[in-house]
């Protein structure tokens, strides 16, 4: 539980947004100097994503999509872009959206919006998203926090739309990083807060060809 390793809410999350705004608007700031890595996460993320656009009766739409701690665009550029007509981009750091429209290049335009705002304050437009993609920022929410902005995404998706997680997972418990202050939960862990939100898990895999001394890396879809 987050209530146990974070004891100042407003200083959990204003460490965040300070850490951030020193972090270089590249791949490899976004990535922790793990930028060799993108290509790898992207190759996993799109075929885990594809096996919900093939045809078929409850198939997920490809209308729009939406990154949730887009950073510069990494993910909106090299999974989402190609996969959907349009994008929407959310991520707390200003300079970073800034730089996305630069990053994004031609294909940028067919990105909608780019809010700024924290996940915590922000609600996704009800009823408008085949994909909800959150991926290595439910570190910087409390477990409330996430419950609350996974029911407003349930509320945001289109029919057999899906919400997509990627993340961290500790291997017992909740971690605390106190250098980007954020957390890292264990699975059990999220999937009772993905319980509480009322969604359901419909998919669930372990990141493969990862760097051993990082946490290990899960993908979960639900709705």
């Amino acid at each position: 539980m987050t209530s146990e390793v974070v004891e100042n809410e407003f200083e959990f999350y204003s460490k965040a947004e300070k850490y951030w705004k020193d972090v270089p608007a590249t791949v490899d700031g976004m990535l922790g100097g793990y930028g060799h890595i993108s290509s790898i996460d992207i190759n996993s993320s799109k075929k885990f994503l594809q096996k919900f656009l093939r045809d078929g009766p409850n198939r997920t739409g490809t209308t729009r999509a939406l990154d949730c701690g887009a950073g510069i665009g990494r993910i909106t550029k090299w999974l989402l872009l190609p996969l959907f007509k349009t994008v929407d981009m959310v991520d707390v750091t200003e300079n970073f959206l800034t730089k996305a429209k630069s990053y994004l290049g031609e294909e940028g335009r067919r990105v909608r919006n780019y809010f700024c705002c924290g996940l915590q304050d922000f609600s996704p437009e009800p009823n408008s998203y085949d994909v909800i993609w959150i991926q290595w920022v439910i570190g910087h929410l409390t477990d409330n926090h996430l419950s609350d902005f996974l029911k407003r995404c349930r509320a945001g998706l289109r029919p057999n739309g899906i919400v997509v997680i990627k993340d961290n997972m500790a291997q017992e418990g909740v971690i605390m990083d106190d250098v980007d202050s954020s957390v890292c939960r264990d699975l059990d862990v999220v999937r009772k807060i993905i319980r509480r939100a009322g969604l359901h898990l419909l998919a669930e895999e372990r990141q493969e060809n990862f760097p051993d001394e990082i946490y290990h890396v899960y993908t979960l879809a639900m709705r």
